[in-house]
């Protein structure tokens, strides 16, 4: 069965295909959105995580007749009310600029109290079927926010981010080695709960769909 990732992140990919692998799921060709037949890609616009996810899911697998997974992710800060949420990347405005949103949100939380400053990163996977079936994951990575970018690895807010995590002995997301970031991704948890969906379908000749790319 090939398993479109509505994404050309080649981590988002290999993360994924790690998962599969661990948990000995076979049968499955995961293939980024370059290999797939183009189509106009969806505009974000939901109000959740988990409406993003499913917009680019959705159009994936109607658009290629593919099984197709994506996910949608962020930082949500509780004094913030789950903010910037969806618009994490976007939250100082342009897409992307990882400094000026960094900048932004503890200039927001500056007079924050240390026992207010609770955060997650949020990761919700969502994975649609030709013929319409949805599932829906939730990863939660939980840390507090720190008041001042800590770490040079990573990116967007690791550098902001203190994991709960005992493993992370006290070291921002920023710090941590790429192996011990991946062991504790969001993404990956939210993944993980949909393996056994992926184990099912690759079992199932008729979810191989009338788009497989040769």
């Amino acid at each position: 069965m090939q398993l479109l990732v509505a994404s050309n992140n080649a981590k988002k990919l290999a993360e994924l295909e790690r998962i599969l692998r661990a948990a000995d799921v076979e049968g499955v060709e995961v293939i980024p959105l370059s290999q797939a037949p183009a189509y106009e890609e969806p505009v974000e616009d939901g109000r959740t995580f988990a409406d993003n996810a499913l917009i680019k899911a959705r159009a994936g697998a109607r658009e290629t007749g593919l099984v197709c997974i994506a996910d949608d992710s962020g930082l949500a800060v509780e004094e913030l009310n789950g903010m910037p949420g969806v618009l994490s990347a976007r939250w100082a405005g342009g897409h992307g600029d990882d400094d000026a949103n960094n900048t932004l949100l503890l200039g927001q939380m500056a007079h924050v109290p240390d026992g207010r400053r609770a955060c997650a990163f949020v990761s919700v996977c969502a994975l649609v079927t030709p013929d319409g079936a949805e599932h829906v994951a939730e990863g939660r990575w939980e840390g507090t926010l720190l008041r001042e970018p800590v770490g040079e690895n990573g990116f967007g807010y690791d550098p902001l981010f203190l994991p709960a995590d005992a493993v992370a002995a006290g070291r921002s997301s920023a710090q941590l080695t790429p192996e011990e970031k991946n062991a504790l991704s969001h993404r990956g948890k939210a993944l993980a709960q949909l393996v056994e969906v992926i184990r099912g379908l690759a079992s199932d000749p008729s979810a191989e769909g009338p788009g497989t790319v040769d």
